[in-house]
C-alpha cells in the first residue's frame, strides 16, 4: 500500500515542504530510504522500528521503501522520524489515509515511543501556514513554538500512540493556544543597567551616540576598566523589538536548537559574548549543511568579542562581509544557504600584551615592538568596519566609592528613541533603519557638510592616513550625533567628535 505524508526540512533560514512517500510490498523484509538522506535520516530506520513495536503495534515484515520527495535536495536531521512512522502505520491502516489531509509532522522518535524536540520548528509552522496546512503536529517541547503563528492548530504529542489514536478519533488532543501579545510584554525585561556603571562618562557618551545610529565600537583599557560591564548593558539602551523583529530573532534560534524549554519568543534584543577560541564556522555558521553561527544569533541585537586580538585571525576577517552587508551567505557543494547578520559589533581589547599600557596606576612592561605587534593583529580593514574606537581607562577609587546612581538605561533608551525616530523619519521606504546602514548615495545626500567641516575632514585624512571607508564611517558617526542634538545639518564640532572615535587610527604609542 502506497500512502503521502508532508514533513519539512530547513535550508538556511528557509523552510521547505518534504513528501514522505511510503510504499508497503511483497518481499522480503527489508526497509530502505531514499531520496538524498543524510546519515542521521538513514538511522532513523533502527529508532522507527523499536518505537513502533515498542508502541504496542507491529512493524510490516513486508519490503518497506521510503521516498523523501524531492530526491534531487539533500535531507538531514531527525524531524523525519515522526512523519516516516505515520506513513508506516498509515499504509498497514492502523491510520486513515483521510486524516492525513491538509496536516503536516515533524518530531524525533526516541525506542519507547516517546517523541523528542527537534530544531527549525517555527520557520516549519510558517511555512505550513503560507501552504494553507490546517494541523501541525510537533514534539510537545516545540509546541510553545509552533503556537507562535495564528491561523493554524498546533498539536503538542509527546508519544507516537498519541499521535494515532487522535488520527483515529480515540483521543481528544487540543491544539495550544497562547496569547501572544502577553508573552510578548513580559519577556522585555532586562535584569541589568546602566546605572550601575561608575566613572566612563566618555565610554558612555560613544556607546549612546552607538546605540544611537547602530554603529560598531572597539574599546581599549585595562583589565578592569569595565569594558565587559559596558558591553552588556548595551542591549538595555537599544530601542524595544518590534513584534515581527521579535518573531525574526526567534526563527534563527529555532533554526539554530537554541530556544530554551520556557522561552517561546525572543522578546529583548539577543548579546552574544563567544569565547576567543571560537571557529571560524562557530562564528559565522557553516557545517556540511549550513547553520547560523554567532553572528546571525546576535542579529538585531549585540555581538560582544572580548580580547579581539585573540580571536583566530580566519575568524575576524571572516566578518568584513556581514559587517558591511548585514548577511552570510555560505555555500556548499550541494547547497546554498543565507542567514541574517544585522548586528551591532562591540569589541574590546587591551592597548598591550600586558594590558597596561597607558595606565594611570600600574606600569606596563612590554617593548614597543611588543605593543606594535599586539594591536597589528587587527587588520586595517576590519578596524576600518569599526565606526568608534573608544579608549577606557581604569576608574579611580572616588568613582567607585560615588553612592550616587549613574543616570539610568531606560533615560539613555529614550534619548537614542527620539534619534532613532529621526532616522527612520529620514529613510522612510529605503530600507534602511539607521545610520550605520547609508550606502554612499545616502551618505552625499545626507551628511553634507560645510567649508570648515571640508578643512578639518581633509587635515584628518591626511594626518591620520584615513582609508575612504573610514571617512565615510566618520561622516555616519557626525551624522548620529547631529540626530542627538536635533540638528538638521552636520556642523565642525560633530566632525571634530566624530574624528575623536578613531584613536586606533593613530598610532597609541
Amino acid at each position: 500500500m502506497f500512502v503521502k505524508v508532508l514533513g519539512m526540512s530547513i535550508i538556511g533560514m528557509e523552510s521547505y515542504p518534504v513528501s514522505v512517500e511510503v510504499d508497503i510490498s511483497a518481499g522480503l523484509p527489508q526497509f530502505s530510504t531514499v531520496g538524498l538522506p543524510d546519515a542521521s535520516v538513514k538511522e532513523s530506520r533502527d529508532r522507527i522500528k523499536a518505537a513502533i513495536k515498542n508502541s504496542g503495534y507491529r512493524f510490516p515484515r513486508n519490503h518497506v521503501t521510503v521516498n523523501l520527495a524531492p530526491a534531487d535536495v539533500k535531507k538531514e536531521g531527525t524531524g523525519f522520524d515522526l512523519p516516516i512512522a505515520v506513513g508506516i502505520l498509515a499504509a498497514e491502516e492502523l491510520i486513515k489515509t483521510d486524516s492525513l489531509q491538509d496536516c503536516f509532522f515533524i518530531g524525533e522518535l526516541s525506542l519507547d515511543g516517546s517523541i523528542k524536540s527537534v530544531k527549525g520548528v517555527l520557520p516549519a509552522a510558517f511555512k505550513a501556514k503560507k501552504m494553507g496546512i490546517k494541523k501541525i503536529f510537533v514534539p510537545e517541547e516545540n509546541a510553545a513554538e509552533a503556537a507562535m503563528v495564528e491561523g493554524i492548530a498546533a498539536f503538542g504529542v509527546s508519544t507516537l500512540p498519541d499521535v494515532v489514536d487522535f488520527l483515529a478519533d480515540r483521543k481528544i488532543i487540543e491544539p495550544l493556544a497562547l496569547d501572544i501579545s502577553k508573552i510578548f510584554q513580559e519577556n522585555r525585561q532586562y535584569d541589568i543597567d546602566f546605572n550601575e556603571i561608575k566613572g566612563q562618562k566618555q565610554a558612555l557618551r560613544a556607546l549612546e551616540i552607538a546605540a544611537a545610529g547602530g554603529h560598531n565600537v572597539l574599546m581599549i583599557g585595562p583589565p578592569g576598566s569595565g569594558k565587559s560591564m559596558l558591553a552588556r548593558r548595551m542591549p538595555t539602551i537599544l530601542p524595544e523589538l518590534s513584534f515581527e523583529e521579535a518573531v525574526e530573532i526567534t526563527k534563527v534560534f529555532s533554526v539554530a536548537g537554541s530556544l530554551s524549554k520556557k522561552e517561546t519568543l525572543v522578546a529583548v534584543r539577543p548579546f552574544r559574548a563567544p569565547h576567543h577560541t571560537i571557529s571560524d564556522a562557530g562564528l559565522v555558521g557553516g557545517g556540511q549543511t549550513p547553520h547560523p553561527g554567532e553572528i546571525s544569533l546576535s542579529h538585531l541585537g549585540v555581538l560582544f568579542l572580548d580580547e579581539l586580538p585573540e580571536f583566530k585571525k580566519n575568524a575576524l576577517e571572516a566578518l568584513r562581509q556581514p559587517l558591511e552587508e548585514g548577511t552570510i551567505t555560505i555555500t556548499r557543494s550541494l547547497v546554498t544557504a543565507s542567514f541574517p547578520a544585522k548586528f551591532m559589533l562591540i569589541a574590546a581589547m587591551n592597548p598591550c600584551p600586558c594590558g597596561y599600557f597607558g595606565d594611570r596606576v600600574r606600569n606596563c612592561r612590554c617593548s614597543p615592538q611588543q605593543i606594535r605587534q599586539y594591536q597589528a593583529k587587527i587588520s586595517g580593514p576590519l578596524l576600518d568596519r569599526i565606526d568608534l574606537h573608544v579608549e577606557v581607562p581604569s576608574v579611580q577609587y572616588r568613582a567607585l566609592a560615588d553612592k550616587e546612581a549613574g543616570e539610568s538605561s531606560a533615560t539613555i533608551k529614550e534619548r537614542v528613541k527620539k534619534a532613532r525616530d529621526r532616522q527612520i523619519q529620514r529613510f522612510s521606504g529605503n530600507g534602511v533603519f539607521c545610520n550605520a546602514r547609508m550606502n554612499d548615495k545616502q551618505i552625499k545626500e545626507y551628511c553634507s557638510i560645510d567649508e570648515e567641516s571640508h578643512r578639518l575632514l581633509e587635515m584628518a585624512i591626511e594626518k591620520l592616513g584615513l582609508s575612504a571607508r573610514a571617512m565615510n564611517r566618520i561622516l555616519k558617526v557626525s551624522r548620529t550625533i547631529a540626530d542627538m542634538e536635533n540638528k538638521e545639518t552636520v556642523a565642525a564640532a560633530h566632525i571634530a567628535e566624530a574624528i575623536q572615535y578613531r584613536s586606533l587610527d593613530r598610532s597609541l604609542i
